[in-house]
């Protein structure tokens, strides 16, 4: 059997702080039930709506809860993640009785972003159809609806949040993180280039210069560093994240949600007027990189743990 190494989630575990060893017991099956069980303590009243092999959805009054399920592979996006969560915040963005969305990941993760394993870059693939479908019919969609849903979305980062991971996070209106939350723009590591709307979303959180050197260099942003730069709104006790952020959310249903729906659709007049020119930007140069030379020597560089030799094709 061929064996399968998802690059992007190597590049997020090599992140990630060093785990506890009480919280993680020898054994794949409790391993990962640990970590599920520890992800939720502070929604372990919410009633479980669904649960698939990917994504659980959970619910508090107004307030349903969109969590990656996925911790084995730091809810890195393969097919299945990425078309139930699109499905879903559909789903929840529609729904009149839903006046508030948290989304968050299962372990000790967020998102490791795109899964991608190394036995699909073998000599003539071309990705760049993949790339295309994923961006347009799945990635793109799920950010834009969390971006006009007329109802408040917050993310719970609860650990790294890497590429397209942490695009989803900058897509919500409010992110609280974990102290020991990171964020990393990981696309240029592998010669790639920002997707799933980062590159507007970057740039209306932090501005210009600091987003331009997040997605050049590919550095490893801390929680707190993050909220000094507006990236995050606010930082809390690994401990404390989900509580805190079911705290919030059950408010934010009780309030005013068309006066809520107004304040989204102006601010995304106001600072993201060019989000759709952006997504659209984003696919063209990204379906061009991923059949390009450098992409496949970033990964199998990574892979190898040695320095990159890119040559600009």
């Amino acid at each position: 059997m061929t064996s399968t190494i998802h690059s992007v989630q190597m590049l997020c575990q090599s992140l990630l702080p060093p785990q506890p060893v009480n919280h993680f017991p020898i054994g794949r099956t409790c391993h990962i039930y640990t970590m599920y069980e520890l992800s939720f303590r502070g929604m372990k009243e919410w009633e479980l709506i669904s649960r698939t092999e990917v994504l659980e959805n959970r619910r508090s009054g107004g307030a349903t809860a969109l969590i990656l399920a996925r911790p084995h592979a730091l809810n890195a996006f393969d097919l299945a993640l990425q078309q139930q969560l699109r499905e879903a915040v559909d789903q929840v963005a529609e729904d009149d009785s839903v006046r508030c969305v948290v989304i968050t990941g299962a372990g000790r993760a967020f998102s490791a972003g795109a899964d991608l394993a190394l036995d699909e870059l073998t000599p003539g693939t071309r990705l760049s159809p993949r790339t295309e479908e994923e961006l347009r019919m799945r990635y793109n969609p799920a950010v834009r609806a969390i971006r006009t849903m007329p109802k408040p979305v917050i993310a719970a980062v609860n650990g790294a949040a890497v590429g397209a991971g942490c695009s989803l996070a900058l897509a919500c209106d409010q992110i609280v993180a974990a102290r020991s939350a990171s964020f990393t723009l990981a696309f240029a590591k592998v010669g790639l280039t920002l997707d799933a709307g980062a590159s507007a979303l970057l740039g209306a959180r932090i501005g210009l210069g600091r987003a331009t050197r997040l997605a050049l260099l590919a550095e490893r942003v801390g929680a707190e560093t993050a909220l000094g730069w507006g990236m995050v709104d606010e930082v809390v006790a690994d401990e404390a994240v989900i509580g805190r952020v079911a705290e919030l959310a059950l408010r934010l249903a009780d309030g005013p949600t068309a006066a809520f729906a107004a304040t989204k659709r102006s601010l995304n007049t106001a600072l993201l007027p060019q989000l759709e020119a952006a997504f659209e930007s984003e696919v063209q140069e990204q379906t061009r990189l991923v059949d390009a030379r450098d992409f496949r020597e970033g990964v199998a560089a990574f892979a190898g743990k040695r320095a990159p030799n890119f040559e600009g094709r």
